[in-house]
């Protein structure tokens, strides 16, 4: 039988086809591609086409792109449709273009709804190159007008999704009718997404609907997720959650980007499914990784947020990373705000200002106010300031209330512009009747006497209110002025309650004045049991005033506790921080029993906080700049001490 066929060989490829497929059938694909070579010389069409794909994809010999082109080409020159569809698809791929080489990124992303089924799998390891769609069309043509229905698909695709001069909305939506007609997946994709560009009615939506059902059906991951998403809609089908999670489950579980961050989401948040964090993380990772920025910027919160586990900050920096490096502007300002307060990363005021500068460019609003608040404490670059200040005047002038509060500030410290209180108590008394930080700010204005004539009643009135509704900075103002009575009666009772009301928020200067006024010489009971415990507090988070008190009263005994090492610890804390009073305490260890005079509470607040000063009555209001959110969860961005709120 060998023989025969060899000698049958000597007078046309017929032969050396079947002995190839019998061999192929076997696995023997090195023995048959020499067959299928033989053949291929011979003439055959179909042959020239096995050869191609065998170069293409490494079967009984080594992989060659420019041998598989060359083939295929033969093949589809010699109307063998099945070529001509997979050469198209080599073009698109830019697997088939002169500087294309295995392993690089193709120039754009080729979708399902342009592969034939029997090609979509080979590309892998050649995705290179930029598309070639003019000879991709010309091939694809070819085989639709032949009547391959996955030819008609990728017809359909280029005039869709090809460039400028290619494309043709209305003839795509021919050539995907006519493949989708004959029952081809990616036909039916692709129609189904060509109609829903024209949905109009219920009507049309169910028939994109089925469509995608019967796509999906044939294994196609994304007609599974947009299934999805329109069965979360109720969009042509019944709404139902628990479904639409299970189509994204099967795209994910067939590596769609898009369908591995919804299942991740889903099992993370318990939506449709029973939740389960750590399973929906790894989904998510697999999203981030396969190049889906949400995911990544998800993951890097996760890591953020901590949980069962502590936050992991340099975990959630490298997240972010990815993120913004993929442009999403709120994990790029994420990452700011890590190398602002070096959780997880060093710190670095500049490097924190290029990714803040990153995200405000990109129109993160709140990285306006991230990056002002860096500007007031002198790192970002003067065109920063003047791009800041651009930002939020332009936002103001168009009636934006926290713009008009930022622009304020910006007038008051000179960000970007020449100081002018004048005009900045106009911007904030504007702002003041819909923002807090507005509030509060004019109200230290008012007090002040800056830009506007010093009037402490109406100043200690604005104050209140943004007292009322919980801001901690104005709490502590209000507290200071009910000590000495500026602008309206002294109450040191309520005083103690907006102190003890904003060290409960963290703001560490009303610790301290806990501790002053529980110490006595007050209108409030003496309670020096309590006021150690304040100091300890304040002391615990680097309020150097509070780490001399806590000295003092370890040393000498002063609320029933005397340890001097721990004194001579809290003092030289407290020295270090350049704090010249304690360095007689320090000298004077082990210390006597002389009673210690009790620091004045409205002089407590100034300590923590180096850009706030809600000390003294000289003050100048503290930079309060503000936005719509915070930081990334969990992250430590400062509390009561950020110089402008977000």
């Amino acid at each position: 039988m060998a023989l025969l066929d060899r000698i049958s060989g000597l007078y046309g490829p017929e032969s050396e086809l079947r002995r190839a497929n019998r061999l192929l059938e076997k696995g023997q694909a090195a023995r048959a591609f020499s067959h299928l070579t033989r053949a291929a010389r011979a003439g055959s069409a179909e042959a020239q086409y096995r050869v191609g794909r065998c170069y293409l994809e490494g079967a009984g010999v080594p992989a060659s792109r420019s041998e598989a082109a060359r083939w295929i080409e033969r093949a589809a020159a010699s109307g063998f449709v099945e070529a001509q569809v997979t050469l198209a698809a080599l073009y698109l791929h830019g697997v088939a273009t002169p500087h294309a080489r295995p392993g690089a990124v193709a120039a754009q992303p080729v979708t399902e709804a342009s592969l034939p089924s029997a090609t979509s799998a080979i590309f892998a390891g050649y995705a290179a190159g930029a598309p070639d769609f003019d000879k991709a069309l010309h091939w694809a043509r070819r085989a639709a007008d032949a009547g391959s229905a996955d030819g008609q698909a990728l017809v359909g695709y280029i005039l869709t999704s090809g460039p400028p001069h290619l494309c043709d909305l209305d003839a795509a939506h021919e050539w995907y009718g006519r493949s989708a007609a004959a029952s081809c997946p990616q036909g039916m994709l692709g129609y189904a997404l060509s109609l829903a560009r024209r949905a109009k009615d219920d009507a049309s939506h169910a028939e994109v609907a089925a469509l995608l059902g019967r796509a999906a059906d044939a294994g196609l991951p994304t007609a599974m997720f947009m299934l999805g998403v329109l069965t979360e809609r109720g969009l042509g089908v019944p709404a139902d959650r628990a479904a639409a999670t299970d189509l994204f489950r099967r795209a994910a579980e067939k590596g769609h980007r898009s369908g591995q961050a919804r299942w991740g989401m889903a099992l993370l948040q318990g939506q449709g499914v029973a939740a389960n964090p750590t399973e929906g993380e790894s989904w998510l990772r697999r999203a981030a990784l396969a190049g889906d920025p949400e995911s990544a910027a998800v993951v890097g919160d996760l890591y953020a947020r901590g949980g069962p586990l502590p936050p992991n900050f340099a975990e959630a920096a490298i997240w972010f990373r990815r993120a913004a490096d993929a442009g999403h502007h709120g994990a790029a300002r994420a990452l700011g705000l890590l190398h602002l307060t070096g959780a997880g990363v060093a710190a670095d005021p500049q490097e924190a200002a290029a990714w803040l500068r990153r995200a405000a460019q990109g129109g993160d609003k709140e990285a306006h106010a991230d990056l002002a608040n860096l500007l007031l404490k002198g790192n970002g670059s003067a065109e920063d300031g003047v791009r800041t200040r651009e930002w939020f005047e332009q936002a103001a002038a168009a009636g934006d209330l926290v713009a008009a509060f930022n622009f304020g500030v910006c007038l008051a410290e000179g960000v970007g512009i020449d100081k002018d209180e004048r005009k900045a108590a106009e911007w904030l008394r504007r702002a003041a009747d819909g923002v807090v930080n507005a509030q509060y700010w004019y109200g230290r204005m008012l007090a002040e006497g800056r830009g506007v004539p010093a009037d402490p009643a109406e100043g200690r009135a604005w104050i209140q209110k943004a007292a009322d509704v919980g801001m901690a900075e104005a709490e502590v103002m209000l507290a200071e002025m009910l000590l000495t009575g500026r602008g309206g009666e002294k109450n040191h009772p309520a005083a103690m309650a907006l102190f003890e009301r904003a060290a409960g928020r963290g703001h560490v200067g009303a610790m301290f004045a806990m501790g002053a006024m529980s110490g006595g010489g007050h209108e409030v009971p003496m309670d020096r049991v309590v006021a150690q415990r304040w100091y300890r507090a304040a002391a615990e988070r680097g309020h150097a005033h509070a780490q001399m008190m806590l000295g003092r009263y370890l040393a000498r005994n002063l609320a029933g506790e005397h340890d001097p090492e721990q004194a001579r610890h809290w003092l030289e804390k407290a020295v270090a921080q350049g704090l010249q009073e304690a360095r007689a305490d320090l000298a004077a260890l082990p210390p006597s029993r002389r009673p210690t005079p009790e620091p004045d509470p409205a002089a407590a607040v100034a300590q923590h906080a180096p850009s706030q000063a809600f000390a003294r009555p000289s003050a100048r209001p503290a930079p309060v700049m503000h936005g719509p959110a915070a930081g990334p969860a969990g992250a430590p961005d400062g509390g009561s001490s950020q110089a402008l709120a977000r």
